[in-house]
């Protein structure tokens, strides 16, 4: 237990740390800057599995609502859940699930502990499809519905954030894989 917490904690201010990286805002993305967290919210789903993940997320989502600027640009507070950022933070619990799943899926350690052997291409496919595409969903919806853009025009908007995030799923992949060599009951 005690261990799960400690994962859970260091996920959390790892999230936070990562916002420490200057972001880039991007004037035609509806407000929404790059940033490195997403990052983080995929090495939470590769290192911690679906559920810890999801607590990690929620910690650092609860102490960002209680007014820590631990956004990247030093935001945060409950208005950030009211700017355009809104459905990529919502979305954020949701990917960090999809990539723990998945990834536990493709490397084959669903229900086999002490026999986790972490690959780079598992790593990278999990932290695209739950990093990248769950996570995108929720963003162009709440970037459509805070920016009064269309959905079309939010689903645009967001793919100059594509060629980063892939970069980031390939560190993610390459970090997962490198954490499981020299440390395998880590992934377990």
């Amino acid at each position: 237990m005690e261990r799960t917490v400690a994962r859970v904690a260091l996920f959390a201010a790892l999230i936070a740390a990562l916002g420490l990286i200057p972001q880039i805002v991007i004037p035609f993305a509806g407000g929404v800057p790059i940033t490195a967290q997403t990052l983080g919210i995929m090495l939470a789903g590769l290192i911690l599995g679906p559920w810890r993940a999801l607590l990690a997320v929620l910690v650092f989502l609860a102490v960002l609502a209680m007014g820590a600027p631990l956004l990247a640009g030093g935001r945060g507070g409950l208005g950030v859940f009211a700017g355009p950022t809104v459905g990529f933070l919502i979305g954020w619990p949701v990917a960090a699930i999809v990539t723990g799943w998945l990834f536990r899926m493709m490397a084959g350690t669903q229900g086999r502990p002490g026999r986790f052997q972490a690959k780079f291409w598992p790593g990278v496919i999990a932290s695209i499809v739950g990093g990248i595409l769950a996570l995108y969903l929720f963003g162009v919806v709440g970037m459509a519905v805070v920016t009064d853009l269309s959905l079309a025009a939010a689903t645009l908007a967001v793919l100059i954030f594509i060629p980063g995030d892939v970069l980031k799923a390939v560190v993610a992949g390459l970090i997962a894989q490198q954490a499981a060599r020299a440390r395998p009951d880590l992934l377990e």
